[in-house]
């Protein structure tokens, strides 16, 4: 009789042991609800770091959902409401649409999920009694049809983004170009380091024909002195624009251009013939990587890396370089090489464009 009681205490057990290692409990609700990975960076309470992933994840899908043409054709708008289990490593399980306002929204939702999934996007899964467990979570995602305004507000200023004719040089574009490079001088404290880049700058023309300068991005971090040549040039041009026209009327619009500084001096013609070759290999690198996208071939692609990586060896804190690896390894779902290379060019040009990538991509 000893031995049957010893025998039933080691199955019970085996059972309790079997049942934990095969636990298909979802919880939902947990003591630590799972949470988007975008905050866990922060060094702060937990109620923090919950409010800031979940502003984040609405952030993320709405910057990401495709409102879809046949929901804006038939009128389709409301609210859609998905679920779906965070499971303990993170990844998400039984998709499913809970509410749909149809026109393939509630789809368009849960693609954004599986894409998680397939970018290997992991949460914070829930936690109860100190102990990971799976959790159902439920996101509530807004479908809203509104007409967008012919414009966007930046500081006060009012930019119009529609407009019937665009804003034009009164002299046409190959005159602008000689204009510009008849009066941008080479700052000349750059001349001891031999320091050389591209400025990408956008500016406003108002109805009036003055002129405000909007963003200067420094590709190469060049510094005060090349940003004052930068904003004085273009600020030089009052008077010679033809404004946007909106519905009959001049209107305020945004303007792009590029602008290339490279020293003349003798003892930096080694550096800009070394600068010429990098942007050689570097526009070979991207077109050999657009070529594989197309051709879904991997060898070009790494072939495109390769010469965009001899491009950063010789020119390693060139933000134009980073930015154009780091879109070709996010692309690929290089997720480590991509954080790295977008982080180095927000650090020297403080572009933001992507910034709202990097805490994803970054974890």
């Amino acid at each position: 009789m000893r031995n049957y009681w010893f025998f039933l205490l080691i199955l019970l057990c085996a059972v309790q042991v079997n049942a934990q290692e095969s636990d298909t409990t979802i919880h939902v609700i947990a003591e630590q609800p799972p949470r988007f990975p975008a905050c866990e960076r922060l060094d702060t309470t937990l109620v923090v770091k919950q409010q800031c992933a979940q502003q984040t994840l609405m952030a993320f899908i709405y910057r990401n959902v495709s409102y879809p043409l046949e929901a804006r054709q038939n009128g389709n708008e409301g609210q859609v409401v998905v679920s779906f289990v965070v499971e303990k490593d993170g990844s998400l399980n039984y998709l499913q649409v809970l509410k749909d306002v149809g026109g393939g929204c509630g789809q368009a939702v849960l693609d954004i999920l599986d894409a998680m999934n397939q970018a290997n996007i992991r949460w914070v899964p829930g936690i109860n009694q100190g102990d990971t467990v799976r959790t159902k979570f439920t996101l509530p995602v807004k479908f809203e049809l509104q007409e967008a305004p012919p414009y966007v507000l930046s500081e006060g200023d009012s930019i119009y983004t529609t407009f019937d004719a665009p804003v034009e040089f009164k002299e046409g574009n190959e005159a602008l170009i000689t204009y510009i490079n008849e009066r941008l001088k080479y700052p000349e404290s750059g001349l001891d380091s031999c320091l050389l880049g591209s400025f990408d700058v956008q500016f406003l023309v108002r109805p009036d024909n003055s002129v405000k300068v909007l963003d200067i991005t420094d590709y190469n971090n060049l510094g005060f002195d090349f940003w004052s040549e930068v904003s004085d040039v273009v600020t030089s041009t009052f008077g010679m624009w033809k404004p946007a026209v909106y519905k009959n009327r001049d209107v305020p619009s945004a303007f792009d251009i590029t602008l290339n500084f490279t020293p003349e001096a003798e003892h930096c013609k080694s550096v800009v013939s070394n600068y010429e070759k990098a942007l050689d290999l570097a526009n070979q690198g991207l077109n050999a990587y657009n070529e594989g996208t197309k051709e879904e071939s991997e060898t070009k692609q790494e072939e495109g890396i390769a010469l965009m990586s001899q491009a950063i060896d010789m020119f390693p804190n060139n933000g134009n370089f980073l930015l154009m690896r780091g879109q070709a390894y996010l692309d690929m779902n290089k997720y480590t090489e991509a954080c790295a290379d977008l982080t180095k060019a927000q650090e020297i040009a403080l572009v933001d464009w992507f910034k709202g990538i990097l805490p994803v991509i970054c974890k």
